[in-house]
């Protein structure tokens, strides 16, 4: 009769387990059927031109237009030219600039909304969101005419006899680059740190100023790496799409300026050679990927250093 009892409490117990796993395998086949739409998506538009991307890489050109193949060749041209790897690395390069101007100017302003704005936060992220009415473009001319040999600053400095005559640097060189994009992503990257510093319980905050520190070292032990989450996609918000960026690069960056993208879109365009730009922009990503990668190694070991 014992043995009776326990084989029927096992079989129960192996019947609601039964039922357990069917309920979560259908939440999981409800959660994949709502996101079946958006993966579609990103498959249609975003996966399958990367792929149609690959492989015009092994492709190459010929008299009639691409012939279909499996070689090397354009992946060994941006090798055996010293111009495109130089390119591709002041790319990164001026992105990181991008990056770290960007981050450094949206943190404050993150929080001071965060901690300091008690009333009418909403309207303080409107204003925020205000270079976003305007065209990207415009913003890119905007700048174009600050910075121009007879713009705002060459104007106004000549005006009050600072310089006798304009000055030729401000504008078709790296530093215009870094300094227009930074403007036109530093929104991008205010929304993100908000979120993060929002979120912070400040209560940890008031038990580290009981336990005798002081604002800054409240700031390095406590809101600085709760705050990182955000810190990182802001970062990525920023440098990922700076990389290959080519309309800014083309109206303010000058011979000096250009970047990756403008190489990239020199080959889709004027010179009509798809498997080099597609060797291009495959090599460009995998940068791009490797760089994300190392950036947030780095982020990671100086937050457990600080914390």
């Amino acid at each position: 009769m014992g043995s009776y009892a326990v084989s029927e409490e096992t079989i129960f117990k192996q019947s609601l387990l039964n039922i357990r796993s069917l309920y979560l395998s259908s939440e999981q086949l409800r959660g994949f059927t709502l996101l079946s739409p958006t993966l579609a998506i990103m498959v249609l538009f975003l996966a399958l031109p990367l792929g149609i991307i690959l492989i015009y890489s092994f492709w190459t050109k010929g008299g009639g237009g691409l012939e279909p193949s499996f070689v090397f060749a354009s992946y060994e041209n941006f090798f055996n030219h010293p111009a495109y790897p130089l390119v591709l690395g002041k790319s990164v390069l001026i992105s990181f600039c991008v990056t770290i101007a960007a981050v450094g100017l949206a943190y404050p302003m993150a929080y001071f909304v965060a901690f300091r704005v008690e009333q009418a936060k909403i309207l303080w992220l409107i204003l925020i969101t205000i270079p976003f009415w305007t065209s990207y473009l415009l913003r890119v001319f905007a700048w174009k005419v600050i910075l121009g040999y007879n713009g705002v600053i060459n104007s106004g400095l000549t005006s009050i006899g600072v310089i006798d005559k304009p000055l030729e640097f401000l504008l078709y060189n790296p530093i215009a680059v870094v300094i227009t994009l930074t403007h036109a992503w530093a929104a991008f990257a205010i929304l993100p740190i908000y979120v993060s510093l929002a979120k912070i319980d400040r209560s940890l905050l008031e038990a580290a100023t009981d336990l005798g520190d002081g604002p800054f070292t409240r700031f390095l032990r406590i809101t600085l790496p709760l705050s990182m989450p955000g810190v990182i996609a802001a970062s990525l918000l920023v440098f990922i799409p700076t990389v290959g960026d080519y309309v800014t690069p083309k109206l303010v960056g000058g011979p000096t300026g250009i970047m990756i993208g403008n190489v990239i879109q020199a080959m889709f365009g004027a010179a009509n050679n798809w498997p080099s730009g597609s060797a291009i922009a495959v090599i460009s990503m995998f940068t791009v990927g490797f760089s994300v990668i190392a950036m947030l190694w780095f982020v990671r070991k100086m937050t457990y250093q600080v914390a």
